[in-house]
């Protein structure tokens, strides 16, 4: 059996489910390579009570733990909700190959957790991401997004600082006020609003976000006033 078992937005944020799957599994796996977490692994063995033992691309997405739910039970625990990263529909589908049961225990992301700077969810197009090498495919998404009046919510790869990032933002919103968001849903958060050259100094810790806002409503503007 495999356990694929979203934590949430801190270390305390994993679901009484997620905790009960836990402690049937054998081993406990850590995917640490689609964000930069905004706590150690540590503080998140302190809460499930177990040890953890942190993974990356090639050991997730190889033969390895296909292997040992062959064995025993597992669990993979996946920062935010689970499925928000497509490698992880990869490994349920091998799963199914191999007759090994499969199930995922889901929780808040960063898609519920951007809520809070107040713009209204329904309201934004596609996501987009800024990769940590030389690529601006994440302007192309953030132009569409404009054509049909929509939201850009943009991800930032992991390792890319924010001065190196909000650089490259720039390239698209050099004269529009943006969304800064970092450490959503941890007592560290931080949400500003304003132009680039009034947020590039700021001090921003990952994980960290971007939003482009389109026409705002005037209680979108209201509240987005309020993180200026």
């Amino acid at each position: 059996m495999i356990y694929i078992i979203g934590l949430g937005l801190s270390e305390k944020s994993i679901s009484l489910e997620g905790i009960e799957a836990i402690g049937k599994c054998k081993k406990i796996y850590l995917e640490n390579y689609t964000v930069n977490f905004p706590y150690s692994a540590e503080k998140l063995e302190k809460t499930i009570k177990k040890k953890i033992e942190s993974v990356g691309r090639n050991f997730v997405e190889g033969n390895e733990l296909i292997i040992e739910a062959k064995k025993a039970d597992i669990a993979l625990l996946v920062y935010g909700s689970p499925l928000t990263a497509t490698t992880h529909i990869t490994l349920i589908q091998e799963a199914k190959k191999e007759n090994i049961k499969c199930e995922v225990i889901y929780n808040a992301s960063i898609l519920d957790g951007v809520a809070e700077c107040g713009l209204q969810l329904y309201k934004f197009g596609k996501i987009s991401s800024i990769p940590n090498f030389e690529a601006d495919s994440f302007i192309e998404i953030v132009k569409e997004n404009q054509k049909i009046n929509a939201h850009s919510l943009i991800l930032v790869d992991i390792g890319l600082e924010f001065k190196k990032a909000i650089k490259r933002i720039e390239k698209i919103a050099d004269k529009k006020k943006v969304v800064v968001c970092s450490k959503l849903g941890t007592k560290e958060k931080k949400i500003f609003y304003g132009t680039i050259k009034e947020l590039e100094n700021k001090n921003i810790e990952a994980p960290f976000c971007f939003v482009i806002p389109a026409k705002l409503h005037f209680m979108e503007e209201e509240v987005l006033e309020s993180f200026s």
